[in-house]
């Protein structure tokens, strides 16, 4: 158990619709400053790969409820069979709502600790201002991108990133990311999803898509420079960035 960072001033019990008990405490803590670093990041997030990083890193998502979704059904179809208010009613609720409450503790796991190593190793992260709630209402794709948590795991890093003294940039989603060549700046056009390499028909340069549009996240907020008519210069603080070029 961890040891809380002073006395609290209230505890609030807090009972979930899975029936479990937590404890809410409100402290005081003292505001931390983490040391500078020279380092940054832009962040490209996929429903294939969770997050792309412009040094090469890519991070794959747990996808708790992809991998259960046949236990999700069951329990569901259960549910819908029993009677409204009876006492079996009442245990299949509470067994749907303890699995829901397990995806939703897998998937927050991951985006905490995922978004603490981000803002510690990074002074500055860009991103890029996904329109989720549009693209929540495609069937198709509906379900995965709510069990990535994308909206969440801006919110944490914006938190954590005012708390730690970080800088955290969102650039417009209207930006070609993914079309516009990282190495010269030449954009191609739009490409099909299912396109994940591609080569530069100006440059020849290869690129992998998600690193990309990673790299030009970065170069959109402000963090580097590259061979795109900006002086012949490549700048960049992310270590890795200028290996498609």
């Amino acid at each position: 158990m961890r040891k809380l960072p002073s006395e609290p001033s209230s505890v609030t019990v807090i009972k979930d619709s899975a029936n479990r008990y937590f404890l809410s405490f409100v402290v005081e803590r003292q505001p931390e400053t983490l040391p500078k670093t020279d380092n940054s990041v832009g962040i490209d997030l996929g429903i294939k790969t969770f997050a792309t990083f412009s040094n090469g890193t890519k991070i794959d998502a747990p996808k708790p409820l992809k991998k259960r979704i046949k236990k999700l059904r069951k329990l569901s179809k259960s549910l819908s069979n029993k009677t409204k208010g009876s006492k079996r009613y009442e245990k299949a609720r509470a067994r749907v709502a303890k699995f829901h409450g397990k995806l939703k503790d897998t998937r927050t796991d991951f985006l905490h600790k995922l978004s603490t190593k981000i803002i510690r190793e990074n002074q500055t992260v860009v991103l890029e201002d996904l329109n989720v709630s549009g693209m929540v209402k495609n069937r198709k794709l509906s379900r995965a991108i709510s069990d990535l948590g994308w909206r969440q795991f801006r919110t944490f890093l914006e938190g954590k990133a005012e708390k730690y003294g970080r800088d955290l940039r969102v650039i417009s989603r209207w930006e070609a990311t993914t079309q516009k060549c990282s190495c010269c700046g030449f954009r191609g056009g739009k490409l099909d999803l299912q396109v994940r390499e591609w080569e530069c028909l100006n440059c020849g340069a290869k690129h992998d898509r998600d690193e990309n549009a990673a790299i030009n996240i970065l170069v959109a907020g402000g963090q580097s420079e590259t061979l795109n008519g900006r002086g012949g210069k490549h700048k960049t603080s992310a270590s890795g960035s200028s290996s498609l070029c």
